[in-house]
């Protein structure tokens, strides 16, 4: 099937400009609406209105643009049937041969704070899922793209074809973009539906089939929810299902410091094993793989801006799984990328409200651990205060010990993680792992700071971090022995500050 024309309106307008002047390079007239014509036109791509296709204005501040009968009979009309093809003739329509559409942000337009229903309500699209519906339904006669990621796969395939593309691959997108907009309505029948006892269906679609589970003898799918719009792999093998657990675990860390200063991550099987902020990023990574120099050896690298030259360049001496940023410079991803099968991961800020486990025998769900404050929501609770430098880390601190397995404690000085243990029955045992890694990589936790996941329930684990000579602990609070560990810090001439809320993760 020769693609002759093509209409473009899409809300995401990431790698539209170059994906068009490569439909251009093919010979491919293009038309377009609104804002996305009016960047086409701006970048210099030949593109006709959509107005000059319809000969009627867009109206209702946009609500109606392509819902005409000269752009729906132009995709509908079924090349292997005469009549159709006759009757738009007729009518001087012509058949349109490739959609590209996205639709309005509404998932994370519900998910913002503050939204009002009226906002909520422009979220809604009409004409995108329509054009979307049709193109789909014809694809005998029409290929349809609804996500960015599939913009390179099309055009290598216009190469591979000399623009004659396949039915079976016109099918595959079909099946694609149908269930792109069945999740896209399921998401806003849920909000219309949303119940006081947390109702929610489980619709698992979109499976991609994994090498292996979380060990060889084990099967595994992924099922994509709107996975492709948060997560695009730019270069490297494909994802296995550790990869997946572990950026996840690494997404969820560094969500916390989305709108922050330049800041690193390193994840290992889950869990952190270096965090720090800095005023560059190639310096947030050396602080962060400065808590420990071993365990970052094949683990998730993540950072909250876009990867520069210096960076790669750091970063290229470590052997690590994946490398994860909301973007690469074109320099520093052609360096990163001479590796074979290194995966690089852009990714996009989203958060989720909701999370769920399979157990035995049902399901467990839960609201995220989203909670957000700052550092004026600490309350100090002894006589001695903290000045804003320990204000910081013990903000910097909580941030990351949500994200540690329980029982959970970090040490912390000048936003850089000095020790980390977790995962134990025992918060005395995550506090002895901390301080024995902190030795093992020398970081000196003199006037460092301890963020602990839950209360201590007794005493002797505020002896423990005093020993340490760390300057200021931060906890939840909530223990029946609170006074007991208040005076113990008291005493030492430690700082204690207390969350009022536990941050347990299982």
């Amino acid at each position: 099937m020769k693609i002759k024309k093509a209409l473009i309106s899409v809300y995401d307008k990431t790698g539209i400009i170059d994906f068009a002047k490569n439909l251009n390079s093919f010979g491919i007239e293009i038309i377009s609406t609104g804002g996305t014509y009016k960047l086409l036109i701006e970048n210099g791509i030949k593109v006709k209105s959509i107005i000059e296709i319809t000969r009627f204005p867009e109206i209702l501040n946009g609500r109606v643009k392509t819902l005409h009968p000269n752009i729906f009979g132009g995709i509908l009309a079924d090349k292997n049937i005469e009549q159709h093809l006759k009757e738009i003739s007729d009518i001087n329509v012509t058949t349109i041969d490739l959609v590209i559409v996205n639709l309005y942000p509404f998932k994370e337009t519900i998910e913002k704070p503050n939204v009002t229903e009226k906002e909520i309500i422009e979220e809604i699209d009409i004409g995108g899922v329509s054009l979307i519906r049709a193109a789909a339904k014809n694809f005998n006669s029409v290929s349809v793209i609804h996500n960015v990621n599939q913009y390179k796969s099309f055009i290598a395939e216009l190469k591979q074809t000399d623009n004659d593309v396949s039915k079976d691959y016109n099918r595959k997108l079909a099946s694609e973009a149908f269930n792109y907009i069945s999740l896209y309505d399921k998401n806003i029948s849920d909000y219309f539906n949303q119940t006081d006892d947390n109702g929610i269906s489980i619709s698992l679609k979109n499976p991609v089939d994994l090498r292996y589970g979380e060990n060889p003898h084990q099967t595994s799918t992924l099922y994509k929810d709107n996975f492709d719009h948060i997560f695009s792999v730019k270069a490297g093998k494909e994802l296995s299902y550790n990869n997946l657990l572990d950026l996840d675990a690494a997404y969820g860390l560094i969500n916390e410091f989305r709108d922050d200063e330049p800041t690193c991550a390193i994840i290992k099987h889950g869990n952190p094993c270096g965090v720090a902020s800095a005023e560059s990023l190639s310096d947030a990574y050396l602080k962060a793989f400065q808590t420990d120099t071993d365990s970052p050896f094949g683990g998730i690298l993540i950072f909250n801006k876009r990867i520069d030259f210096k960076t790669s360049q750091e970063v290229n001496k470590l052997f690590f799984e994946i490398l994860a940023a909301p973007g690469f410079d074109p320099d520093a991803y052609d360096f990163l990328n001479q590796k074979k099968n290194r995966r690089l991961i852009e990714f996009k800020f989203s958060e989720e409200k909701t999370e769920i486990r399979k157990i035995y025998g049902g399901f467990l769900l839960q609201d995220k651990d989203n909670i957000i404050f700052d550092k004026l929501d600490l309350r100090i609770v002894t006589e001695k205060k903290p000045d804003e430098n320990i204000l910081e880390d013990m903000y910097f601190a909580t941030k990351i010990v949500k994200h540690i397995k329980s029982n959970a404690i970090c040490f912390v000085k000048n936003r850089q993680t000095l020790g980390i243990g977790g995962g134990q029955p025992s918060r005395i045992e995550s506090t002895k792992i901390a301080v024995m890694k902190a030795s093992h990589y020398k970081n000196d936790l003199k006037d460092s700071i301890v963020s602990s996941d839950a209360f201590f329930p007794f005493s002797d684990g505020v002896e423990q971090i005093i020993k340490t000579g760390a300057v200021a602990i931060v906890q939840p609070g909530g223990s029946v022995r609170d006074p007991e560990v208040i005076e113990t810090a008291n005493k030492s001439g430690i700082i204690m500050a207390l969350t009022g809320v536990r941050h347990f993760k299982h």
